[in-house]
């Protein structure tokens, strides 16, 4: 009997060795990149390889981003759409898709999580693990409103930049430079901003063969917003037209100008309604604060004490 007792801790041990090198080699197999001869689309094999550079939980969590993105692309198939646009306005690399991007997200949140589903079940026991099922869902809803925020910032950003690219792609070419070589000067200049990178991209496009029209189609898609698509369209429209992009850029830059202005009032304007209700609430507790002496010496009746 104290023979076969012996025993269980060597199998026990043979067995979390074996389970160990199980999950060590699943791991290192998955998360291996793939040689050309296994077959799969080289982009696909690419991008997986530059995801895997830039992200380290992509990286660490291999396996676990297939199935969780499949998963995605048939429960959250309306809100792809919509990701994918903020993807690329917030100026995330674009070897992300929509579904690895929530995949990626949603391991975050369960590692972020992690120690209020530790505290919450010491605590409160098994009904504390639906709690914490909860705050892993907040902290995933949080991180996909980071996103929105980004894409909005960003945006933002560009709006801001944009009408002085306008004028300088103005100068250049009533200088008498083309519009891909006053293109190439502007995108130079405005390198770190997020107007040169966006217009650095359609440059590049223009480059490598798309025409002028589809690389424009291109930034108003992946931008989505209501004052760059009207831009395009303008440019669109003044090129099948012949107006000179010289007076186009002039006249858009003057127009952005004068929308940044009217917006920056409106903000103004909204701004006296936000900061009534904060007044109505200092002017309470101030109130509050003045009479609250008078109003407990009554009732407690000590009006004339002391």
């Amino acid at each position: 009997m104290p023979q076969t007792s012996g025993l269980w801790p060597i199998v026990a041990s043979t067995l979390v060795g074996g389970g160990v090198f199980a999950l060590a080699a699943a791991y290192l197999r998955f998360s291996t990149p793939r040689d050309a001869a296994e077959g799969g689309w080289r982009y696909d094999r690419a991008r997986a390889g530059e995801l895997r550079r830039i992200s380290l939980l992509y990286r660490l969590a291999g396996p676990l981003i297939p199935p969780l993105a499949r998963f995605n692309r048939r429960a959250l198939a309306r809100q792809l759409p919509e990701i994918g646009r903020e993807l690329q306005a917030a100026g995330r690399p674009r070897f992300w898709s929509p579904e690895e991007w929530l995949a990626v997200t949603e391991l975050q949140a369960v590692l972020l999580s992690l120690p209020a589903w530790v505290m919450l079940f010491r605590w409160l026991g098994p009904p504390g693990l639906l709690i914490a099922a909860a705050v892993t869902v907040l902290v995933a809803l949080l991180l996909r409103r980071g996103l929105t925020q980004a894409a909005r910032a960003r945006l933002w950003a560009l709006k801001l930049s944009l009408p002085y690219l306008l004028d300088l792609l103005t100068l250049l070419m009533e200088a008498g430079a083309t519009f891909l070589h006053a293109l190439q000067e502007a995108v130079q200049e405005f390198r770190h901003d997020p107007v040169g990178q966006e217009f650095g991209r359609v440059l590049a496009e223009m480059q490598m063969g798309k025409s002028r029209l589809a690389a424009l189609e291109g930034l108003k898609e992946r931008l989505n917003d209501d004052e760059v698509g009207s831009l395009i369209g303008a440019i669109i429209q003044g090129e099948q037209l012949g107006t000179p992009l010289a007076l186009l850029f002039r006249a858009q830059a003057d127009l952005l100008r004068l929308k940044r202005t009217q917006r920056a009032e409106t903000i103004a304007g909204e701004a006296a309604v936000k900061m009534l209700f904060p007044a109505v609430l200092i002017m309470i507790a101030t109130v509050i604060i003045m009479l609250g002496p008078f109003v407990l010496g009554l009732l407690t009746d000590n009006w004339f004490a002391g």
